[in-house]
């Protein structure tokens, strides 16, 4: 089945670790997925996970020695080099240049001003993950930063993304989430960074949803499998929540959405 997204929408997200192995033993065994290699060439080999035959995650080996295990988010573009330009005049940075993947895309790796990494994804075979917002799959994105009005700017300016903000009530305070809206969907969200030792100088950074059944024997299941549980299950106005960190300490959330008023 082939998934097509729009411009400007968050279409894939991948793994990097040093466990290859590991990793697929933990999300095969915690989101039920599959995982096939693809030879890339000169570059190696990249896995992609599948949920039922449908393609919803990569897997690689770090870029650097040493780099630690972490997901990371792509997003659609129809011109990987044009959105290279859109960063820089942003104020962003791009740490990877636009480069071709084989046959399958051409992608760029870029940091917004306050850290952020993420990536954009110029489809050409591989269109991107050929299931969302199901069980086992990707089902949202959220980026926690400290300049959330920087961000606002500088990710309308990329993606032409409208933030639309709503208050969350805490016991000791009270935050804006933002989520951001392209044309008539929200495809991303952020939130500030409310814990008040911070350090100075920790970029911010996204993180990645995956949708479950049910959160806490999710939870459960990824102690079992040597992971660990970050956040315990809880609920939010979004649904029930956890987040959770592979045996090799990539950091992801698992949810399951709240009904709809």
């Amino acid at each position: 089945m082939v998934l097509t997204v729009e411009s400007g929408t968050p279409n894939w997200v991948d793994l990097a670790t040093s466990d290859l192995d590991g990793a697929r033993r933990f999300y095969s065994g915690l989101l039920g997925w599959n995982c096939r290699e693809v030879p890339q060439g000169d570059t190696g080999t990249y896995a992609i996970f599948d949920k039922d035959g449908s393609a919803v995650a990569g897997l690689g080996p770090p870029a650097t020695p040493g780099q630690p295990s972490t997901w990371s988010v792509y997003v659609s573009t129809d011109d990987a080099d044009s959105a290279a330009d859109r960063v820089q005049s942003a104020g962003g940075d791009v740490l990877v240049d636009p480069f071709d993947v084989t046959d399958q895309g051409r992608m760029a790796v870029f940091a917004d001003p306050a850290g952020a990494a993420f990536s954009v994804w110029q489809p050409k075979l591989m269109k991107g993950a050929e299931l969302l917002n199901a069980p086992g799959s990707l089902t949202w994105n959220e980026l926690t930063t400290p300049d959330q009005e920087g961000a606002k700017e500088f990710y309308e300016l990329v993606f032409g993304w409208q933030p639309e903000e709503e208050p969350i009530e805490q016991p000791d305070q009270e935050l804006i989430y933002t989520s951001w809206r392209l044309g008539n969907r929200f495809v991303a969200g952020m939130m500030p960074t409310f814990d008040p030792n911070w350090p100075d100088g920790l970029p911010a950074y996204w993180a990645v949803f995956f949708e479950v059944d049910d959160v806490d024997a999710a939870a459960a299941r990824c102690r079992d499998l040597g992971g660990v549980v970050m956040v315990p299950p809880r609920e939010l106005p979004a649904g029930r929540l956890a987040v959770l960190n592979d045996p090799q300490g990539a950091s992801f959330c698992v949810i399951t959405p709240g009904s709809p008023d």
